[in-house]
């Protein structure tokens, strides 16, 4: 079982195609390829913690559709665009606004939004966030896991910690 993370995937979300240039022609194929990339690398036993924005604009029916299509289980740090139909939506083994654990001996500190400071930040402890679509400069030991910066699918703890390392090749 891996624990994954990824943020602001905007199902249903039109904004999504204009302002952070996805490579998909229209919403249709961005929703499914990113289900896609999703079922692709998540198995039914994985974990994957979703950073916040996971969808706006498509109906009730549609996020409860989508989540339900999803491997794995799936945990929401809510973010500025969940709405009340995301939140309620079945499916989520929890909705929360925070959460600190460890994964793979790393302590983890998660919202949607990025920190300047947060707890255990001098003891090695992560800040891994959504919301800013790739355009903040990061601080040390801070990362953005949405789809902008890490791609379509979730990913684990050990791909976020050596992205830095494939950029500056």
């Amino acid at each position: 079982m891996t624990t994954f993370f990824t943020g602001d995937t905007h199902f249903g979300d039109p904004r999504a195609l204009r302002f952070d240039h996805r490579p998909y022609p229209d919403l249709e194929a961005h929703d499914a390829g990113l289900i896609a990339a999703w079922n692709a690398t998540v198995a039914p036993a994985d974990t994957v913690w979703h950073l916040g924005d996971f969808a706006l604009g498509p109906s009730g029916d549609r996020i409860r559709e989508i989540l339900a299509g999803l491997n794995g289980e799936k945990h929401l740090i809510v973010g500025n665009n969940d709405g009340s139909d995301t939140l309620t939506a079945p499916g989520w083994a929890s909705v929360r606004h925070y959460a600190e654990f460890a994964v793979e001996g790393r302590m983890v500190v998660l919202c949607h939004y990025a920190f300047r400071t947060w707890n255990g930040m001098s003891r090695g402890a992560l800040n891994l966030h959504g919301h800013s679509h790739g355009k903040l400069k990061p601080m040390p030991k801070q990362y953005d896991v949405g789809v902008d910066p890490m791609g379509a699918a979730p990913v684990p703890l050990s791909a976020i910690l050596t992205s830095r390392l494939r950029r500056k090749r």
